[in-house]
């Protein structure tokens, strides 16, 4: 099995795909959503924020899941054109679609005053957005990660 693995196996990972064009367009597209989220941080203290703190922030949290739903709606759109890069593209925007669900969730609650701990959808007992992350630092599109704005 060792003579197999050292010599035999393939060492391209499963994740990676070939279409180095798009991921030179997926990467400065992400650059442009976290930009976008970082100029919608908010770093006033909640105490001084009143009673609607929880509103103001869901809000701030909606703007901050556009920025990424954006993104995932063009990726969609348009995704790479090799074969495998179009279907391990497509789950990987699947797993997205469900991580945005998860954010656009944890907004609700908070405008219904249920100010609790961000929590993701797990796979395999981790986060989500470990999945996501990895896809992205395999396929050198670190700039789609993820971003860890609720997860302080």
């Amino acid at each position: 099995m060792w003579v197999y693995g050292l010599f035999f196996a393939s060492r391209q990972a499963v994740n990676k795909f070939d279409d180095q064009a798009w991921v030179q367009k997926a990467q400065a597209r992400c650059l442009i959503a976290e930009q976008q989220r970082i100029a919608l941080a908010d770093y006033r203290i909640v105490d001084d924020l009143g009673s609607d703190a929880t509103v103001k922030r869901a809000e701030i949290v909606d703007s901050a899941t556009d920025t990424i739903e954006s993104f995932v709606v063009e990726f969609r759109a348009n995704l790479p054109r090799d074969a495998k890069g179009k279907a391990i593209v497509g789950l990987w925007l699947d797993d997205y679609e469900i991580y945005i669900a998860d954010r656009r969730s944890f907004a609700d609650d908070l405008r219904s005053g249920v100010n609790l701990q961000f929590s993701e959808t797990p796979v395999d007992g981790l986060p989500l957005s470990e999945k996501i992350a990895t896809f992205a630092a395999e396929n050198e599109i670190t700039n789609c990660k993820p971003p860890l704005d609720l997860s302080i």
